[in-house]
């Protein structure tokens, strides 16, 4: 019994890990899937000039645009009809997504 004191939390605490890695992972393929929607007119190089740029932009001020796209508080049919295919639990993990990639250099 006192063996067990010691080999089960730490076997505990490593299924907990392991399975917020899973999580992570997930949440990062689905980024990923959903980041693929936005290529098609946001460069996510960093390098946008026309379009403003949306790469290692904060979680919260792409989380807002977008509902306020969503809304029509903010003006772009195109955006309005993307941000209506997302539901708020996708806006989130994309914003964090590309929260996550850092910023590169413009071109000069």
């Amino acid at each position: 019994m006192t063996a067990l004191r010691f080999i089960v939390p730490p076997i505990a605490i490593s299924l907990m890990i392991l399975s917020a890695d899973q999580g992570i992972a997930a949440d990062n393929e689905r980024g990923a899937q959903l980041v693929a929607m936005c290529a098609a007119c946001h460069r996510l190089d960093g390098h946008d000039t026309a379009i403003p740029s949306i790469v290692g932009m904060d979680v919260q001020k792409l989380v807002d645009a977008m509902a306020a796209f969503k809304s029509g508080a903010r003006s772009s049919q195109i955006m309005h009809a993307v941000a209506l295919q997302l539901n708020d639990a996708e806006i989130e993990t994309l914003a964090e997504y590309l929260a996550a990639w850092p910023m590169e250099r413009k071109l000069r």
